[in-house]
Formats: structure tokens, sequence, C-alpha cells
């Protein structure tokens, strides 16, 4: 029975076969006497951390080890897809620790947008998911926009305990790490590229001080973001690296949008009204006749109504539709990891069809 070599950093198994997964390493540097799994290796070499994916349960099992430090916790969340990037009743999971929560890719909002009111935004969605935070903050780690305030903050509300990173993959969590260890801290500790061993499994430490660390988490995997079903060209596809731009549709009843090939959007009943989209430029918006739609859908599929690519098609699951009535203006039907069309007038009746496990919610816009 072969024995099981563990990173010298973190102490994850170390793997060969997934280099998305906890642990990966080349087969090649299996034959050093000390082995380091990839995502360690990068850190103590180019001062970069890389997410990894995890299963919602070794997630669970690994954040819950957090209950028992006296830590502080550092929440990070998609500005562009906030339903899909907050986990329900974090404290459950990680005890009864002060939170602060992040909003990251700022940069992606239209520079018209309140920033006020999106934090305020924030904190309601974090308590409908029974979230209760001592501060939000509005970051972009791409472009460090925000950076120098929260980590003030952090070194002045953290009160000399270690600062956990949690966040789901996909929120910008390992480039918010990177951007912190290539920059002053803000804590009177520039990181350098010195080697941070983990103390537990899968975590990485990084120094803050003599006694505090910045401790990097792998990402939980939500199932209930399109991204996961996409492959890797739609996924650059659909996700947006520069500011959003609206795109504004005049809809008569009974036509259709189509959100590329991934969604489609039926008013049912309603006076002519606006369908403001806010999706990645990448991702094309078809209008049709809802009397076409079946039709252009089964014709056009993964052509003129794409992403998805042959790729994504074979892992796609089925569209489902829901419908919803919309009472109050300016309302958002959100598609989480895919992007939110806002309704400025309200009072009207539409059918979202979208992929099988992707939730449509419905919020009060905040833009």
């Amino acid at each position: 029975m072969s024995e099981t070599l563990i990173c010298i950093g973190c102490g994850a198994p170390i793997q060969t076969e997934d280099k998305e997964k906890m642990g990966y390493a080349p087969a090649s540097s299996l034959k050093r006497e000390d082995v380091m799994c990839q995502r360690c290796f990068r850190l103590k070499n180019y001062n970069e951390t890389q997410d990894v994916s995890m299963t919602d349960d070794d997630f669970l099992e690994m954040i819950s080890q957090i209950r028992h430090t006296d830590g502080f916790i550092a929440y990070i969340v998609d500005l562009f897809d906030v339903n899909g990037s907050m986990v329900d009743n974090l404290p459950r999971i990680v005890g009864d620790k002060p939170i602060i929560l992040i909003g990251n890719k700022v940069d992606l909002l239209p520079k018209s947008t309140n920033h006020r009111k999106v934090e305020q935004w924030l904190r309601s969605m974090a308590k409908d998911a029974g979230i209760k935070v001592k501060d939000v903050f509005l970051i972009s780690s791409k472009k460090g926009t925000g950076i120098d305030e929260l980590t003030s903050a952090l070194d002045e509300q953290r009160k000399g305990k270690d600062v956990y990173i949690v966040g789901t993959t996909n929120v910008g969590k390992s480039t918010f790490v990177n951007r912190i260890i290539d920059t002053s801290t803000g804590m009177k500790q520039v990181i350098t590229t010195s080697y941070f061993p983990g103390t537990t499994l899968g975590f990485i430490e990084i120094p803050l001080d003599d006694r505090t660390h910045l401790v990097d988490t792998p990402g939980i995997v939500n199932k209930k973001q399109i991204i996961h079903y996409l492959s890797e060209s739609d996924v650059k596809k659909v996700t947006p690296m520069k500011e959003i731009k609206s795109r504004v549709y005049q809809l008569d009843s009974e036509q259709t949008l189509f959100i590329g090939g991934l969604a489609r959007i039926d008013f049912t009943h309603g006076d002519r009204q606006s369908f403001v989209c806010y999706f990645s430029s990448g991702v094309p918006i078809h209008r049709t006749k809802l009397s076409n739609a079946d039709d252009l859908y089964e014709s056009h599929l993964g052509e003129m109504l794409s992403p998805p690519d042959a790729e994504s098609e074979q892992t796609l699951p089925a569209l489902r539709s829901q419908s919803i009535k919309i009472t109050d203006a300016y309302t958002d039907i959100v598609l989480p990891g895919l992007g939110w069309i806002t309704f400025p007038k309200g009072n009207c009746s539409v059918t979202v069809h979208s992929p099988e496990p992707v939730p449509i919610t419905v919020r009060k816009s905040f833009l």
C-alpha cells in the first residue's frame, strides 16, 4: 500500500489528477524529498495564491474548523453575482465570530452606481441570509480600489485576531489575497516571499505580524451558479472583465428576449416597457416574437443563440420555466453567475426559462 503524500505547506493530501482541486502537484514533483502542492508552490515562489475547487461537504467540514478558533471573518462576495456567492447562515458554520462583508468587483458596476446604496443593500442581503456583519466594504481586488480603507479597518477591528478569508469560488478571493501579499497590508507589515506553512488542512497562513495571520481558505463550489455547467471558453464570455454597460430593449407583450442560448424571458402580460439588461458584453441578446421562440431555440442553439458552445451543450441542464409577476417599479430578475434584468416600470408578468439548478431570484434593484 503506497504512503499518502502530504503537502508540506498546507497539509493537503497530494494528488496529480485535477489541477482545480486541493493538493494538486505535477507528477514530476513527487520525486522531491519535500512535496509541495501547486497552490503553496505559487505562494512561496511568486507571492501568488490559487483558488481551488471543493465540494460543498468538503468545504463545510474544513471551514467549520474555524469554529474552534478565536478569529475574525472577512467574507467576500461577488458584486456581479451576490445571489450566487452568498452563503446562508455563515455564523452557523464558522461560529459566533465578528464578520465584515466585502463586496468585490465594484469596478464592474456602472460608474453612476450609488455605492452607499449598494452597501445598504448588501447589509440587507446578508441579514436575509442570517449573517450579522460589523461593517461592509466595496472593493476591486483587480484594480486596488478600496483596499487601503479595508486593510486599515481590518487592522483596527480584528483586535489582534487571525483573519480568515472566506468565500465561494469565482468571487476574486485569491486576487484579493494576492493584492494584500503584493502590497503593504496597511498593518505596518509588508508581505515578503518567505514560506508560510499552514497549520490546518488546506489553509494557508500569511503573517500579518509576529503573532497573527491572514488565513486563505479554499472556496466553496456553489452549483447554483451557471458557470459550473459551461466550458472554459463560455465562462470567459459570461464573466465580465470591465464595467457593465446596460443594454435596453423595448418590448411589447408576447415578445421574448434570449440571453445567448442560456436563458429566455417571455413578456407574457403588461404594457410596453423597457427591459434593462446587465450581462457581460460577450453574451449576445436577441429579441423575437414569443410565437417564434421555441422554433428559434431549436434551430439556432449554439449558433446565433450562443453561448453555449458545443462543449457546454453536453453539460448544460435543460431549461425550466418559472412565471413571475412583477408589481413594483425597479425590480430585478437575477440569474446567478449570468447577470440580471431590471424592470423600471413594473406591473407586468414574465416567464423566465433558465437551466434547472440555477435558481431565478427577484430583488429590488440597487442601481
